[in-house]
């Protein structure tokens, strides 16, 4: 859970940059069959998230369905 917000939020870890943005990449077609997109940020090997579904002010099952999609994805 995201302090002060609706929203939840995790920092995915990968071995190199590579890596980081091939699932970056992989989550953004998530994202777009979803119709649904995160709030992130890349630094080298990491990946910050945040999803919370802003046209309903707080979490969804859109957050949940795309979490778990990239929580499958990271492995």
């Amino acid at each position: 859970m995201v302090n002060g917000r609706d929203a939840i939020e995790k920092t995915y870890r990968f071995k190199t940059f590579r890596q980081a943005f091939a699932w970056m990449t992989e989550s953004a077609l998530w994202a777009e069959k979803l119709d649904h997109h995160p709030e992130w940020a890349n630094t080298y090997n990491e990946v910050s998230v945040i999803l919370q579904t802003h046209s309903a002010g707080g979490l969804t099952m859109l957050d949940i369905k795309l979490a778990t999609r990239m929580d499958a994805a990271h492995g």
